[in-house]
């Protein structure tokens, strides 16, 4: 469908402990949005909201927001799936939309988890997870990658050429954090310390504070404003793949049901897809993706990252704005940020890192990490011209 477009998109500079809190980044993107396009805080009647990480305590958080920004929205969503927030906002901003809840959506995302607190998950964490030392994502991670190895066997040249394509993307990534804008080799990577074996310390992303946001309204308003436009036209989500199976496979994910809809509502093959846009907390999800999807089959990611060109010129351009491990991950807000350079790049603004063809793009999220299986929230979000 067509009826509904993103038509703009907004975004700070990505870095680390900057002392600032989520609401200061949120009313940087929104006064960015308003300038670019022409947008006033009354035009904007609705607002998603993606949860943090440093203002998670906060039970009203998507209230305290709009009051912060000066907004009065008539659908107001806080979104609380982790990564995969964005583009499941934007799923929900075209129902709403629709449905007449509200004319012009504005998703936020915004965190200073690196200045912040870090709250507490909870859950299985205490029963399970923290006696056994299993503490965090790198913990978790780190088991799914030595399962996959496991089952079909880890060329580690693969994920050291996902670190440095995503490194030469994150170079010419003006917004990219600092610290992380500097040259690495393959042989980097693989010297790199280990920190859960087998992940290490460049399979990850670094911590930092930042945002992003879109605007969307009808395709009619848009025009009518002579705005450009890109469509949502298809979006796929699954929370807890196989959950009631205690002794679930932990390499396999919602991807496997998710992927193979997104792309046949959307009528596309995963071949048909012009650049990949994967959440990327870790290199080794990304893998898993691409093989779940339909990109190359199970067991055969390695192999198709080594005889793929994936960079910005190539024929799967990856992340071209860095992903979240060159670029940086502003906390919860990561899910934003491949969604907005997927944006910026089929609106035909990627600059020096610009793709050729921006007929279609995927960007997917994954969001949570339960224990003893794959990560809680899988979603596939395809955008269309």
């Amino acid at each position: 469908m067509r009826d509904v477009a993103i038509v703009g998109y907004a975004e700070t500079k990505i870095d680390v402990a900057t002392g600032r809190n989520s609401y200061d980044f949120a009313g940087d993107v929104l006064n960015e949005i308003s300038i670019k396009y022409g947008v006033d805080r009354d035009d904007i009647d609705g607002l998603a909201v993606s949860e943090t990480m440093s203002e998670t305590g906060n039970p009203f958080w998507a209230q305290y927001m709009a009051d912060v920004l000066g907004l009065s929205p008539t659908w107001l969503e806080l979104m609380g799936i982790g990564g995969v927030s964005s583009i499941g906002a934007v799923a929900r901003a075209a129902m709403a939309i629709r449905a007449g809840m509200c004319s012009t959506a504005l998703i936020v995302a915004s965190d200073a988890q690196s200045s912040g607190r870090t709250p507490e998950q909870g859950a299985q964490r205490w029963e399970f997870q923290y006696p056994t030392g299993l503490r965090g994502p790198v913990g978790a991670f780190g088991v799914i990658m030595k399962r996959y190895e496991h089952l079909y066997g880890l060329d580690r040249r693969a994920l050291a050429r996902l670190a440095v394509t995503q490194r030469n993307h994150g170079l010419m990534n003006a917004n990219a954090c600092p610290r992380l804008r500097k040259q690495i080799t393959e042989q980097d990577y693989l010297d790199s310390k280990l920190v859960s074996d087998p992940l290490r310390m460049l399979d990850s992303v670094m911590v930092c504070d930042g945002a992003n946001a879109l605007l969307m309204m009808s395709t009619e308003r848009a025009k009518e404003r002579g705005l450009k436009t890109i469509f949502p036209t298809s979006y796929a989500e699954l929370s807890g793949y196989n959950a009631n199976n205690p002794m679930a496979e932990i390499v396999e994910s919602g991807f496997l049901k998710v992927g193979p809809r997104a792309l046949a509502n959307a009528g596309l093959k995963a071949s048909d897809i012009q650049s990949f846009h994967p959440y990327d907390d870790f290199l080794i999800a990304i893998m898993l993706q691409m093989e779940q999807i339909g990109f190359c089959k199970q067991g055969k990611g390695a192999g198709f990252i080594l005889d793929t060109d994936l960079s910005f010129q190539g024929k799967l351009p990856l992340n071209t704005g860095g992903g979240q491990i060159s670029a940086g991950q502003p906390g919860l807000a990561g899910g934003g940020l491949n969604l907005v350079e997927a944006a910026r790049q089929m609106l035909g603004e990627g600059g020096e890192r610009q793709i050729a063809k921006i007929d279609n793009a995927m960007v997917t999220g994954i969001g949570g990490i339960p224990y003893a299986r794959n990560w809680c929230t899988s979603g596939v979000l395809i955008l269309e011209q």
